[in-house]
């Protein structure tokens, strides 16, 4: 067997940390830097807007900029995929009073339904009480961020959309901002006629909020030694359908079409959402800890689809959008040691703050936001700097005695228990269950994705020839993402181009948007020559689990998505 970590590209993250560079007059800057227009980044420059409001004093000392959040999408809310079932706690808690009527909500949770699938058949079981959403509310993540981002700007926050952040400035030992990555050159790195040069923009503090396989944030977790267990991760694939017939619960599936025994490894589940009367949001998640190299959650999702249950639900019906992300599921023990480092904060899913066994992450984004931003605050203060000995060190204590802490710490070992296969990982999961958390008593440990010894198994024989109607193809689907980034682009995707037939196949198997293909012709005795077309990408970042380096593309390249 072989290992896609034996094949990683030669980059580190060192790569992507320098010292500013532009001339002093030339330098932009900011009180506060959020780097990610999501969930978290939002929320924590809606939270620092509030509190400045309450403290107009500290504003004119943050400067003409005292909030500016940088978020690489074409607009905010672009590049933002997810179930979503949220939790409005978090909603609550930042808009005390609100009523749940002006929330950016599609509908609450009327009912819900767990099958456990065969080929054929479903058998409806229990809901797992982790799974149990009452009291929750079917939304659009991409919505989500929209709304929260008009709610940004009325607190004066600047959102600077279309710009990436490709280095982290670190200068005496510590964060002082980000450089912004260049626009306007062609796949050789030839400056076009329509050239802009990236800029160093300086902050006070800088919160890193970009999500799922942060590129800045995973630097800056090498750079200061945050990290104790690595991090595992999840691809979901999904598509939002107009339908004909109303579904009226919130649908979650598990077993097939993935394979229980612990040779595959195999772990995930769908889901199935109402999106009001008239649509339908379907998605297949699975780990990316799998050793198939065959395996294609695209591709399973299309057999999905051919499932009675699934089928009867999507009946008559047209897909109008597709997505694809990654989800961090290491829990826990897969979160930073310590989330804070001289002059910056990391925050939400780039810290690992979700629940795999209850499917929530959005209101921990949320939550981990608003404590981020009240840190922050505090260690900017006039007299202040974010880089102090133990300046930002309260986020962690506050977060550690909040509920999301408490909430991950139940959980902590029932996505690790997998790695044995279904059996054994349900009866860790329902000890865990039973027990709030507390046995086993340890924490499991984690092994990186890409130390997952592959094989080339025979998964993708059942995949559906796509019709065009109920099954796609990879890349109809990408054009449904609404991804418009330039063919002739800069390649953002490090990978090795030569590499055992059985990594290629894992990265052509593995990656939704049909990014990498096998040369034909192009075997030898070192392997076979892969291929890569970066414009097809959808920012999806499974290629980092499996042995590669996405970093971000030129600003407003990628997916734009608007049901996601």
């Amino acid at each position: 067997m072989t290992r896609p970590a034996e094949f990683a590209p030669a980059i580190g993250s060192g790569a992507f940390i320098a010292e500013p560079t532009d001339p002093i007059d030339e330098r932009i800057e900011v009180g506060i830097c959020i780097v990610g227009g999501g969930p978290a980044g939002l929320t924590a420059a809606i939270r620092l807007g509030q509190l400045i409001h309450e403290q107009p004093e500290l504003a004119e000392s943050l400067g003409e900029i005292p909030i500016a959040v940088i978020e690489k999408g074409k607009t905010v809310g672009s590049h933002l995929l997810s179930g979503a079932v949220v939790n409005p706690r978090a909603f609550r808690e930042l808009f005390p009073g609100m009523p749940v009527s002006e929330m950016p909500f599609i509908s609450a949770v009327e009912g819900e339904a767990v099958y456990h699938l065969t080929r054929k058949r479903a058998l409806r079981i229990p809901t797992p009480p982790s799974m149990m959403n009452h009291g929750n509310y079917v939304a659009s993540v991409s919505q989500i961020g929209r709304w929260l981002a008009e709610k940004a700007e009325e607190l004066g926050v600047m959102i600077v959309p279309e710009t990436s952040a490709s280095k982290l400035l670190v200068s005496g030992g510590r964060v002082v901002g980000i450089r912004t990555g260049d626009k306007g050159r062609d796949r050789d790195g030839t400056e076009l006629g329509n050239f802009e040069p990236g800029g160093d923009i300086l902050a006070q503090a800088t919160i890193l909020a970009e999500g799922t396989l942060g590129h800045l944030s995973m630097a800056a977790v090498e750079r200061f030694h945050l990290r104790n267990e690595p991090q595992v991760w999840a691809l979901g694939v999904k598509e939002v359908w107009e339908v004909p017939q109303p579904l009226d619960r919130i649908v979650h599936t598990m077993g097939w079409p993935l394979r229980g025994g612990r040779k595959y490894r195999e772990f995930g589940g769908s889901f199935i959402y109402p999106m009001g009367r008239d649509k339908v949001s379907l998605g297949l998640v699975v780990g990316l800890d799998h050793r198939d190299a065959t395996l294609s959650v695209h591709d399973m999702l299309q057999e999905l689809k051919t499932h009675p249950l699934v089928g009867g639900m999507l009946a008559g019906g047209t897909r109008i959008a597709w997505g694809a992300k990654t989800i961090p599921e290491g829990g826990l023990q897969a979160v930073p040691e310590k989330l804070h480092f001289p002059g910056g904060l990391i925050v939400g899913d780039a810290a690992g703050l979700v629940n795999v066994p209850a499917l929530k992450g959005i209101h921990y984004a949320m939550r981990s936001g608003m404590l981020a931003a009240e840190t922050a605050l505090a260690a900017v203060q006039p007299g202040q700097t974010a880089w102090k000995p133990g300046a930002l060190a309260g986020y962690d204590e506050a977060l550690q005695s909040d509920y999301v802490w408490t909430d991950l710490k139940r959980v902590r070992n029932m996505r690790p228990a997998f790695r044995n296969g279904l059996v054994a990982g349900a009866a860790v999961s329902g000890m865990a269950t039973v027990t709030l958390g507390a046995m086993p008593p340890r924490s499991a440990s984690l092994e990186p994705d890409a130390e997952s010894d592959m094989f080339i198994g025979d998964r993708n024989r059942r995949y559906p020839t796509p019709d065009g109607e109920l099954t796609f193809d990879k890349l109809s689907s990408v054009y449904l993402s609404g991804n418009e980034t330039r063919d002739d682009a800069p390649n953002h995707i490090h990978v090795r181009h030569q590499v055992p037939r059985v990594v290629a196949e894992a990265w052509a198997n593995m990656c939704p948007a049909q990014v990498y293909e096998i040369v034909a012709g192009g075997s030898s005795a070192d392997g076979v020559d892969v291929e890569v077309t970066p414009s097809n990408c959808v920012q999806c970042g499974a290629i980092n689990a499996k042995g590669g380096r996405l970093t971000p593309p030129e600003g407003g390249d990628g997916p734009d998505y608007k049901l996601a």
